[in-house]
């Protein structure tokens, strides 16, 4: 089945005002063109769940699209505080914003109980934290083993998971490399996924490397090509991460005016991603090449 979409049609099919929607992607595969085609579409009352927010949150809420955040972790990488996030916080700019946070592995564990279908997930790292005082979701109940106390955190299942990759066929058997989050388990979570793509390969080159397929078609709903979909995050191989975009939304986000003016500019002032890219400029573009480090090939055998 042919799944190719554009990221305008999955974002008008899938997401829904009041959903809960992730965008994941560890420091890499960041999916700042489906943010923004979703601020694009002005949906409203969305659950934003993320490992580790960062400007593709920021910019989310500072749009007003978000009433939540359930996230482990937010900042600016290497940067400092996400300033969008904490006007939401603390003043209700643009509109009040709840946050339900945990630790890292406290969503890890949120995401794999969502995705193998269990009703908690058990984990130790809240000993002597206080997390679980600003966050009743977070419970304890005695082991059944008799080793005491232990901690527990309900399942998560997204009602979309958006998750870039590097390349996927029509189908949606997608493959990724490089340093990976929780895309797989975010997928599996989510009642519908829509993989976001630098580019569309024959099934023929998905067969060829079956260990790189993280997520298989069965469980993918649309697959949309957006080549530099995760900018200014990285795609491993693909291009580096824009570090200069990062600092300069820094100075940027202190304001709600200046955030808005680059919303304006950057998001509804251009149709899609392809004019974003335009607008970034060729030089710019050119100046993220990751250079080339090629990986060996494999024999994988074949059956007689």
């Amino acid at each position: 089945m042919n799944k190719l979409c554009t990221m305008h049609e999955a974002v008008s099919q899938f997401v829904a005002d009041g959903d809960t929607i992730a965008i994941e992607g560890f420091t890499a595969f960041i999916g700042f063109a489906a943010a923004h085609e979703i601020i694009r579409q002005r949906k409203q009352d969305l659950t934003l769940v993320r490992m580790t927010p960062d400007l593709v949150y920021d910019q989310m809420i500072a749009a007003g699209v978000a009433k939540k955040l359930i996230f482990s972790y937010l900042g600016n990488p290497g940067v400092g505080s996400l300033h969008c996030v904490r006007r939401a916080v603390e003043k209700g700019i643009p509109q009040p914003l709840e946050i339900e946070e945990y630790s890292h592995f406290g969503m890890v564990s949120r995401y794999m109980a969502g995705a193998s279908k269990l009703p908690f997930f058990p984990l130790r790292s809240y000993t002597g934290s206080d997390l679980p005082k600003a966050n009743p979701k977070i419970k304890f109940v005695e082991s059944p083993y008799g080793d005491g106390e232990i901690a527990v955190v309900p399942p998560i299942n997204p009602d979309v998971a958006f998750i870039h990759a590097q390349r996927a066929d029509a189908q949606g058997n997608t493959q990724i490399w490089g340093l990976l989050g929780m895309q797989k388990e975010a997928a599996f979570a989510s009642k519908k996924v829509v993989v976001v793509v630098e580019e569309i390969v024959d099934e023929t080159i998905i067969r060829r490397d079956p260990n790189r397929t993280l997520i298989p078609g069965i469980k993918v709903d649309a697959v949309v090509a957006e080549p530099y979909g995760a900018h200014p995050s990285y795609v491993q191989g693909y291009y580096d991460r824009d570090n200069e975009m990062y600092l300069g939304w820094d100075k940027i986000s202190r304001s709600q005016e200046a955030t808005e003016a680059w919303l304006d500019e950057w998001v509804y002032g251009v149709a899609n991603r392809a004019e974003y890219l335009e607008k970034l400029g060729k030089e710019r573009i050119e100046s993220l090449a990751p250079g080339e480090l090629m990986a060996d090939g494999v024999n994988y055998g074949r059956y007689n």
